[in-house]
């Protein structure tokens, strides 16, 4: 394997002073909920990226924070300012053009006059978006902004007033699109949602995986707020692709000890982001070990039915206390017992130790997600366990009975089998066959959906034997 790059397509970045209605113009473009939006300030930190689409024309749209900082002011004065700052500057290099959101009902200011000369250094295009115009007598205001030297949209971004002016304005401005358009439906990127408490250093991970600051980090609980995905595509030797999502969350704390509504949103989406991961990344920190927060998230990604990695990070320091790392592994799996023979990665983070290697862990799991069972090899594996172990008898002396299996689906694998009586399966059971298919699949650390249905269902076979049932949808496994 060679080197992690970061996909670059059609960019256009959203910035401006805090407050103004730059998440929520992002959550518009993008046509989902993905950004936190509230009235407190500084509750976007870090660069969000989503792909959008308008009269067919694709491109993707990165959210940042509000710059507060005055040219000439000390960014050192406020540690989450600058970060803040410095991300926003990067979003700016990666665009092809920008929209500098200002609030007409507030009127210009300051801020506003500074952050449109920051754009002006950078010679990108740039449109302005004149939020909160709710009602158009309000779009007379926008003459205020003409100072600022570009052209002026009046947009609504709560009520999708104005939205398609402002992308008729900026879009011209993007490169052309390539041949092709979008990713052909089966090249769907994975996406590996990266988890844990507050400071385990998921964001100083993803930052050391994809090699560039792309994540806000401090030592202060609490930093990364939304679900941050990053477009990655991993090459191999032969030239090949294989492309990813990562997804930085944040910190799950125990939910007595969440305060404020931000922190409740943020909560929600990590728990969110495990649901519809591919594969989940557990990270958790080496010298403190795995406690009660570990064990319910490492419940939450079982209950999901996701693969994971367990990742022990800062592994750099609880070196030092001369834990072999064997005998920290076996504790481990006690403690988090519900993961199972999920892989288990010492690393580092802030040295690099061990980070690469963690990706080549997961992107051999991933594999094993897309894996396909044929039919006639799951088939003797299922009847050669039936065989081995007989289904516990109910009452009335009824025993399940297994006539046939099929794959209904990959990521992860699920099956589908056809028996006497669904409902004479037991969860004991249950975990036999799924250990059994995935010990002859060698889908160690991947999860397997079983699915039962009747052969008596509309569909069967003759002779008792029923015809597989059409693919599931991924979306919706059934245990």
């Amino acid at each position: 394997m060679e080197e992690i790059k970061t996909n670059r397509e059609r960019l256009l970045a959203i910035v401006g002073r805090p407050n103004v209605g730059k998440s929520a113009l992002f959550n518009r473009l993008v046509r989902r909920r993905m950004a936190i939006v509230h009235s407190e300030e500084g509750v976007t930190r870090d660069r969000l990226v989503a792909p959008a689409e308008w009269l067919g024309q694709r491109f993707r749209v990165i959210d940042t924070g509000g710059l507060a900082l005055m040219d000439g002011a000390k960014e050192g004065s406020d540690a989450f300012q600058a970060a803040t700052a410095a991300q926003v500057r990067v979003a700016i290099e990666d665009a092809a053009a920008v929209v500098l959101v200002v609030d007409l009902k507030a009127g210009l200011q300051p801020m506003d006059v500074e952050v449109a000369r920051l754009l002006r250094r950078s010679g990108r295009p740039v449109v302005v978006a004149a939020n909160k115009a709710d009602v158009p007598e309000l779009d007379e205001r926008t003459e205020d902004f003409h100072v600022l030297g570009y052209p002026i949209a009046a947009v609504s971004a709560e009520h999708g007033r104005g939205i398609e002016g402002l992308l008729e304005m900026a879009l011209p401005h993007l490169p052309k699109e390539p041949e092709g358009g979008a990713a052909a439906e089966g090249e769907r990127p994975l996406r590996v949602v990266v988890v844990g408490r507050p400071n385990a250093g998921k964001s100083s991970y993803i930052n050391r995986l994809v090699r560039q600051q792309r994540l806000v980090v401090s030592d202060v609980p609490g930093t990364t707020r939304d679900c941050i995905e990053v477009p990655f595509e991993l090459e191999s030797a032969d030239g090949g692709a294989r492309r990813y999502v990562l997804v930085d969350t944040a910190g799950m704390r125990k939910a007595g000890r969440v305060k404020d509504s931000v922190e409740k949103f943020s909560l929600f989406r990590a728990e969110r982001g495990i649901e519809e991961a591919d594969l989940v990344v557990l990270v958790l920190d080496a010298e403190r070990g795995p406690g009660v927060q570990e064990k319910k998230i490492a419940a939450k990604i079982r209950d999901a039915h996701k693969a994971c990695v367990v990742l022990v990070n800062k592994w750099d320091l609880a070196r030092g206390t001369e834990v072999p790392a064997a005998e920290y592994e076996e504790q481990l799996r006690k403690e988090l017992f519900f993961l199972g023979n999920c892989p288990v990665v010492f690393a580092s983070a802030k040295s690099g130790y061990h980070v690469r290697r963690s990706f080549e862990v997961i992107d051999a799991l991933a594999s094993r997600l897309d894996t396909k069972l044929p039919t006639g090899v799951l088939n003797r594996v299922l009847r050669d366990a039936f065989a081995h172990t007989l289904p516990p008898m109910q009452k009335g002396g009824r025993q399940l009975k297994f006539y046939y299996a099929a794959q209904t689906g990959t990521r992860p694998p699920r099956v589908t089998l056809f028996v006497n009586k669904p409902e004479l399966n037991t969860p004991s059971y249950q975990t036999y066959l799924t250990g059994r298919i995935r010990n002859a699949f060698e889908l160690a650390g991947v999860p397997v959906i079983l699915k039962y249905r009747s052969s008596h269902d509309k569909g069967g076979g003759a002779g008792g034997k029923p015809k597989p049932e059409a693919p599931d949808t991924p979306e919706s496994p059934e245990a």
